[in-house]
């Protein structure tokens, strides 16, 4: 069999880095979605408190207490941003996934094409 042209090694090589962005984007998408649950299943605990409860927040090593109105919009506002980064995430992913489909496409092509006989 001849030689890949170079054309289609350069469309492998953009395919390859394609397959690694979508590796990357479904990583931080799984990541970002255990910490949503995370957020979700503290702000839902904070929430059944009573409002004079005592609550405490980890702030790097140290637990300290705070208010639980306070811990409870800090609470809100971070799954808010999360759910914004895991859409963002999701987007991204669809586009990469649509790429690649397209790429892998235009490769077989260029493969196929080369493989028939030329002439008739």
């Amino acid at each position: 069999m001849e030689q890949i042209p170079p054309q289609v090694q350069h469309q492998l090589v953009q395919l390859q880095q394609l397959q690694q962005q979508a590796e990357s984007i479904v990583a931080q998408r799984m990541q970002m979605e255990l910490q949503l649950k995370e957020v979700e299943r503290a702000l839902k605990e904070v929430e059944q408190l009573a409002e004079d409860a005592e609550v405490y927040k980890s702030v790097g090593s140290l637990l300290v207490r705070s208010e639980k109105s306070r811990v409870e919009s800090e609470l809100k506002e971070k799954k808010e941003t999360l759910e914004l980064r895991l859409n963002t995430l999701k987007k991204q992913e669809e586009k990469v996934k649509a790429k690649l489909t397209e790429m892998q496409t235009k490769i077989q092509n260029a493969l196929r094409s080369r493989a028939q006989p030329q002439g008739g």
